[in-house]
């Protein structure tokens, strides 16, 4: 890694991911090397079937690329076994998905507060912090609801406070509003923009909204399982 890597939290190299369809080898990624740093708001576009999807799982360690070397916070996640992966992930990346994810039978509070409750983080600290996210959330009067009494936009709002409570170092959000509204969804991002630049959680969506490619600090665009363009912007 170079010297500068105690700035860089994601390093790729040569990552690749092939899968096998009926015996025949399909290539998703074809060689990715990237670098993304700590407190960057960065959006991961393409078309479907480009592997946005694919990379964001390799960077998670949710899946092994077929060759190359991730690094996650220092990190070799492609030498790690499946335990010290769950825990790695567990402590250092919060997940917002699609789907909400969130768990039914618990309250808002629960649903927030689980991640923290398998770290072993001391409920006097857990009632804290779940008590200020769900504030600056938006979200202090829906402490005991059940998601199924809540709408979509604060559902997932539940989803990024269950994210970012446990203070991870990374947040993946794959299309996290692919099922919200418009309003909703600009709504919910901008949250997610200020909570970035007040916290310096560092944030990556997979994503084709335009909506998440106009507030992304950094755009990568990926055809066909490669790196087509790399965007910084002001």
């Amino acid at each position: 890694m170079s010297k500068d890597s105690k700035k860089e939290l994601i390093v790729t190299h040569s990552v690749t991911k092939v899968y096998q369809e009926d015996g025949v080898p399909v290539e998703a990624i074809g060689g990715i090397d990237l670098s993304i740093k700590s407190g960057e708001f960065t959006a991961i576009v393409g078309p479907s079937g480009s592997g946005k999807t694919t990379f964001l799982n390799i960077i998670s360690g949710l899946d092994f690329p077929s060759s190359g070397e991730v690094w996650l916070a220092g990190k070799k996640l492609t030498e790690m076994s499946g335990k010290e992966l769950s825990d790695f992930r567990r402590d250092h990346i919060g997940f917002i998905f699609q789907a909400y994810n969130l768990i039914p039978v618990l309250t808002v509070e629960e649903n927030v507060e689980y991640i923290m409750l398998l770290q072993k983080v001391p409920r006097t600290d857990r009632h804290k912090r779940v008590e200020k996210i769900l504030f600056d959330l938006g979200l202090e009067g829906f402490v005991n609801r059940f998601p199924t009494k809540l709408s979509g936009g604060q559902q997932q709002r539940v989803a990024v406070a269950r994210a970012i409570v446990s203070q991870p170092s990374l947040v993946l959000a794959d299309e996290p509003t692919a099922n919200l509204d418009s309003k909703t969804g600009a709504e919910l991002l901008d949250m997610m923009r200020k909570l970035n630049e007040k916290s310096g959680i560092t944030f990556v969506f997979s994503t084709h909204d335009p909506k998440i490619m106009e507030r992304a600090r950094r755009l990568i665009t990926l055809k066909d399982g490669r790196i087509d363009s790399d965007e910084l912007k002001g």
